[in-house]
């Protein structure tokens, strides 16, 4: 190798030599082992040490609800001891309203009324009657309630003389049976041959017992001691009816005008078309009143 050769290959073998130099220098030399970041502690009140790397929770602003934690401690603080009920902070609504108390019926004697064995003498001496007057009726158990219905001696009435059927089969004292047989024998059965020229066949009731007050007031209906009846109908033998109505025409008028009329006296209490709730049948009863008065209306 020559002079200028050889110093070529110097010169390019020290340039490489000054690369590697400078890129040896600007290549930092890396530690063996990193230290691992210290975890600053938290604020006060905010992150327990044993929930360090969970989520931070805002602390609390007044007026904002409790955190999760004091909402998870409110049970046991506000758990009452044992034995003690504990009212739900809202009452469940009822499903149904409970249902209305019965009111209290005013006192009334025949409400103490016993039936008695053997029956008493006025009792016997009434059913006899009844036959006399071809009442069809047999005897029924007595009847009581806690309100004060009582009827110790009740009779079921189907017919109110030999031709004259009562429709349909009433229940009722024998006193009352007696009366309507009574009546319809001599005052309905005339009318109804006066002013239609035919006979009476049978006579519809709307109530006889009831177990009921009067309408509107606490006090027991007639009707709450078999001592009541109210019709409704007649038919005659003919076939025709006759309704009780608030008008009738001129000659159910006539008729229904007499009937009306006559009953004031054999009953005690009379009612009939434009008084109130009485326009569709006339209401005759027994009440027993002081110096044997009458209501005729």
């Amino acid at each position: 190798m020559d002079f200028r050769a050889c110093l070529r290959f110097l010169t390019v073998l020290g340039l490489s030599a000054a690369c590697l130099a400078g890129a040896s220098a600007q290549t930092p030399k890396l530690p063996e082992k990193v230290p691992a970041p210290k975890v600053h502690a938290p604020p006060a009140g905010n992150i327990p040490p044993e929930h360090l790397g969970d989520t931070p929770v805002p602390e609390a602003r007044p007026g904002d609800e409790a955190s999760g934690a004091e909402k998870a401690k409110k049970p046991a603080e506000d758990k009452k001891p044992a034995g003690e009920p504990v009212t739900p902070a809202t009452a469940p609504l009822p499903t149904e309203p409970p249902p209305a108390a019965k009111p209290k019926m005013q006192a009334d004697p025949r409400s103490e009324e016993k039936p008695l064995s053997p029956m008493p003498a006025a009792e016997l001496a009434c059913r006899w009657r009844l036959r006399d007057l071809g009442v069809a009726f047999e005897d029924r158990p007595a009847e009581a309630d806690e309100a004060g219905c009582s009827m110790p001696y009740p009779v079921s009435v189907r017919g109110l003389g030999k031709d004259v059927a009562l429709e349909p089969a009433a229940l009722m004292n024998c006193a009352t049976a007696e009366a309507a047989a009574r009546f319809a024998r001599d005052i309905i059965a005339p009318a109804a041959k006066r002013e239609f020229g035919t006979g009476l066949k049978s006579v519809t009731h709307a109530s006889a017992y009831v177990c009921r007050p009067r309408n509107g007031t606490t006090k027991l209906s007639e009707h709450a001691f078999g001592n009541a009846l109210d019709i409704s109908r007649f038919s005659l033998a003919d076939g025709k009816t006759v309704d009780v109505i608030l008008r009738p025409e001129e000659t159910e008028a006539r008729f229904l005008g007499a009937v009306r009329k006559a009953a004031c006296g054999p009953f005690k209490t009379v009612l009939g078309p434009g008084n109130a709730d009485h326009d569709t049948h006339f209401h005759l009863d027994l009440a027993p009143r002081r110096n044997g008065g009458t209501v005729c209306e």
